[in-house]
C-alpha cells in the first residue's frame, strides 16, 4: 500500500472547540447510578475499608483505645461522615446487585433498566436514613 504524501493527507482542524458537559442532573438515572457506584467503589476501596480495619486494629488494643473512639465517635461531625460512608456501601452494595442482574440479561430494556436504577438510589437513601436513624 503506497502512502500519499504529507501534503495530499487530509488533517484535522487544529484548535477545536471542546465542550464536556459536565453536569450530572442531565444524565438519566442508570447514568448517575453508574456514576455513584464507580464513585462509591473507590471511595470504599481507597478510604473506608483501610480507615474502618485501622479503627478496629486499634479498638482492640486497650480499653482506652476503645473509649477514645467511643468519644470520637460521639461528635456529630464524625457521625455525618459515618453516615456518608455508610450511605457508600449501601448505595454500592443496591447497585452492584443491579449489575449483577442485568449481566443475567434481567431489566436490560429501557424501561426496567431505568426503574432498577430509580429503586436502588431510593434504596440507598432509605436504608442510609434508617441507620443513621440508628447512630443518633
Amino acid at each position: 500500500m503506497a502512502s500519499r504524501p504529507i501534503a495530499a493527507r487530509k488533517r484535522a482542524p487544529q484548535d477545536r472547540p471542546k465542550y464536556y458537559d459536565l453536569n450530572l442532573l442531565n444524565l438519566p438515572m442508570p447514568g448517575l447510578v453508574s456514576i455513584f457506584h464507580r464513585i462509591t467503589g473507590v471511595t470504599m476501596f481507597l478510604f473506608l475499608i483501610p480507615l474502618v480495619l485501622w479503627i478496629f486494629q486499634t479498638t482492640l488494643r486497650s480499653p482506652e483505645s476503645f473509649a477514645v473512639w467511643k468519644g470520637y465517635f460521639a461528635n456529630p461531625l464524625m457521625k455525618l461522615i459515618v453516615v456518608g460512608f455508610i450511605w457508600a456501601f449501601v448505595h454500592h452494595l443496591f447497585a452492584g446487585m443491579r449489575y449483577l442482574l442485568l449481566d443475567l440479561h434481567i431489566g436490560i430494556a429501557k424501561e426496567p433498566a431505568q426503574r432498577s436504577a430509580k429503586v436502588v438510589l431510593i434504596a440507598g437513601i432509605l436504608a442510609t436514613a434508617i441507620l443513621a436513624v440508628r447512630i443518633w
